[in-house]
């Protein structure tokens, strides 16, 4: 029997950064793939990790990831990238959502980064209050200086919401975020695209949510 359902907010209830990723380096001629690659390679402390754990300022970031971006094939400012990460909010996750609150808790684990980093958002910002208010429980990496994949993160949620973790439903869009939920005994959901995502959840929780 399920009790919580716990979610990652970028590239699932919001679209993916990696389209825009993808456009970025079509544009300027760089290397497909090379602002992921950048992000993969020593995800425990690169520079996007130090930035999402609040650990490094703008200036910093922006001058760590041109190196390590730059070591693998084509320099990229940071500070370029992080225009790039504001997705759209997905309708029908946001209201999937409220179907599963109105049953379930629900918690929110987000590798964030801190505030103001990427300006302003102007109206947007109030629809994604209106969406975090949605959660029982949000952990924010850039305020507790812990960022998924990091299993004391899961933890943290777990007892936040006093829940059995194999009684829990994780969604996130990367494989290696979703590793620890499960071996936690959550069952997971990896976030394709929101039809894929609602049908999988759904199954989940025996609910409707469309």
């Amino acid at each position: 029997m399920i009790e919580a359902v716990i979610w990652d907010f970028g590239g699932v209830l919001t679209t993916s950064p990696f389209e825009a990723f993808a456009r970025f380096e079509s544009e300027r001629g760089l290397p497909a793939d090379i602002i992921r690659r950048t992000n993969a390679a020593n995800h425990w402390e690169n520079a996007w990790a130090k930035f999402e754990r609040a650990e490094v300022d703008i200036e910093t970031f922006d001058r760590l990831f041109a190196a390590e971006s730059l070591a693998l094939g084509a320099e990229v400012r940071g500070k370029d990238v992080l225009p790039l990460l504001s997705g759209d909010l997905r309708p029908e996750m946001v209201e999937a959502l409220r179907r599963v609150k109105a049953k379930f808790k629900t918690g929110c684990i987000t590798n964030n980064l801190p505030a103001n980093s990427i300006g302003s958002q102007g109206g947007r910002s109030l629809y994604v209050a209106e969406v975090m208010a949605l959660f029982d429980h949000v952990i924010e990496s850039a305020k507790i200086g812990l960022r998924k994949p990091d299993p004391r993160i899961y933890g943290m949620m777990i007892e936040a919401l006093a829940v059995d973790p194999k009684r829990c439903v994780y969604l996130d869009d990367l494989g290696v975020n979703l590793k620890p939920a499960r071996e936690m005994g959550m069952t997971t959901i990896k976030v394709l695209n929101a039809p894929q995502a609602i049908r999988e959840l759904e199954a989940a929780t025996g609910l409707s949510l469309r």
